[in-house]
């Protein structure tokens, strides 16, 4: 069987509202994920760890990350990629739209 490129519409995809704060639209393929976040001012993202590394794009607004005890922000048109296993929290210190990239 050959495979066949897939058209999808990113705004067709069902926008999932995981709290009050935050809500996400994601796809998966061959084994990687894009997921676009919507975080309100002041959402926070526990300290948690990814088994898989992560780029984090803001396309719009600024976050806060903390790992290994060291803030950085994240401002829009800025990447920031986190290693696999990295302990991590976040705060969002605006509105803010972000992509992230990972495999699954």
């Amino acid at each position: 069987m050959t495979a066949r490129a897939v058209l999808y519409r990113w705004e067709d995809l069902p926008l999932e509202k995981t709290t009050e704060m935050v809500a996400r639209k994601a796809m998966t393929v061959a084994g990687a994920q894009l997921v676009q976040l919507y975080f309100k001012k002041g959402a926070v993202v526990p300290r948690h760890q990814d088994a898989a590394s992560m780029a984090i794009y803001v396309l719009q607004g600024a976050m806060r990350f903390v790992m290994d005890g060291a803030a950085t922000t994240v401002r829009e048109g800025e990447v920031l990629v986190i290693p696999a296993g990295v302990w991590r929290e976040s705060e969002s210190l605006d509105d803010s739209f972000v992509m992230t990239f990972s495999t699954v």
